[in-house]
């Protein structure tokens, strides 16, 4: 992927003024924008790739567990899921803006909505009965229109699809201190509606590859009908306004709040977001590498190779180089609190001595937050960090 020499050029022409400020003209200025816009263009694109990837081979290892059901199986089926979540996780700064993934007609509902009501899908503790997979006489065939039209009916958490739908039919409810879930692969062979569930579990990963393939064509460059053109060719000061405002409230409310801090303060392990499998940290990690990622200009794919180019950091080091070095050393900070918080996240938020280290890590990505604010406003730029209604 090329990295764009223009900044080179940029650079050499920028001037310090008193104080330390950097001047540029306004084409210069102008140009460097576009090329922010469009190594973001590049970086989501990759990094829906990869998550297009993983969920084909997740896909894969699915059908090989459903075919043939077994604990050896059904490890390989966990590990393949745990690793697809690693690039949609970093594919959570794409959000807030009513871009592809969620605008009206968006899938993001159908993705990774959360919190889910295990007792929607399957049978639960007490409650061996309960789902739709055991319900034969309201939904005699359970299909991908089916599961699509039942998806958040009735309540928020009523999810019937996703990432989350998929973790809980793969772990089951986590009921234990020391574990994730621990469904057994008995559950896909000779437990009552075994046949059924693998039908659920399959017909979820179809549309987890459908969905993902759509946001694939949506920032794909050759499509002409893609919202890559939409972004590229708009308004420089929209396209940042978009890219600043979904960082911004992934890092403040939805990361440091939703995902974070509501969990901490319930002291609930159902109020996390990877509650079935304890894959939450990897959850908050990979959602900050999202961040990080956007405002350096940076993403690594999961062949190793980088995709990179101008990013926010070029730009407010040109404009704004002060509050540049204050977000810097802030995704520092944040990148080492929450790779610092204790494993499993269930067990960080109760124990009295991994609590601070998730506090610390809440407020941080506030504070990265609020300075995305500050620099937005360095471009006369105004963005609203609060969770869109």
């Amino acid at each position: 992927m090329k990295r764009f020499t223009v900044l080179f050029v940029l650079f050499a022409g920028l001037a310090f003024c008193a104080g330390g400020a950097m001047a540029s003209s306004d084409d210069d200025v102008g140009e460097l924008k576009h090329h922010v816009v469009e190594s973001y263009s590049e970086i989501v694109l990759a990094s829906y790739q990869d998550s297009l990837q993983l969920a084909v081979a997740l896909n894969d290892a699915l059908t090989a567990f459903v075919n043939d059901p077994s604990e050896e199986s059904l490890a390989a089926a966990r590990e393949a899921w745990l690793a697809s979540n690693e690039p949609y996780g970093q594919t959570e700064a794409y959000r807030f803006y009513g871009g592809p993934i969620d605008d009206e007609d968006g899938p993001e509902g159908l993705l990774n909505a959360w919190p889910l009501d295990e007792a929607y899908i399957d049978y639960v503790d007490g409650d061996l009965d309960a789902g739709i997979i055991n319900n034969t006489e309201d939904y005699p065939e359970i299909t991908k229109d089916l599961l699509i039209s039942l998806n958040e009916v009735g309540a928020e958490e009523n999810i019937s699809t996703g990432y989350h739908a998929i973790e809980f039919l793969l772990w089951g409810q986590d009921l234990y201190e020391d574990s994730a879930g621990k469904r057994p692969a008995t559950d896909y062979s000779t437990a009552p509606n075994a046949e059924r569930r693998g039908q659920y579990l399959l017909i979820a990963s179809e549309l987890l590859v459908e969905n993902l393939q759509d946001m694939v064509d949506q920032w794909d460059h050759e499509n002409e009908d893609s919202y890559f053109w939409e972004m590229h060719d708009g308004p420089a000061d929209v396209a940042l306004t978009n890219v600043l405002t979904g960082i911004g409230v992934l890092a403040k409310s939805e990361l440091a709040g939703e995902r974070m801090f509501t969990a901490y303060d319930n002291q609930d392990q159902e109020d996390e977001h990877s509650c079935f499998s304890d894959n939450t940290h990897r959850d908050i990690i990979t959602n900050f590498m999202g961040v990080s990622n956007v405002y350096r200009g940076s993403y690594t794919r999961i062949d190793g190779t980088v995709v990179e180019g101008a990013g926010l950091a070029d730009l407010f080091e040109a404009i704004a180089p002060d509050l540049n070095a204050e977000m810097l050393e802030l995704l520092e900070l944040a990148d080492q609190q929450v790779n610092d918080i204790f494993v499993p996240f269930d067990r960080a938020i109760v124990n009295a001595e991994s609590r601070p280290g998730v506090f610390d890590a809440v407020f941080t990505l506030q504070d990265v937050g609020d300075k995305l604010v500050e620099l937005a406003a360095s471009l006369d730029l105004i963005i609203d960090t609060a969770l869109p209604e």
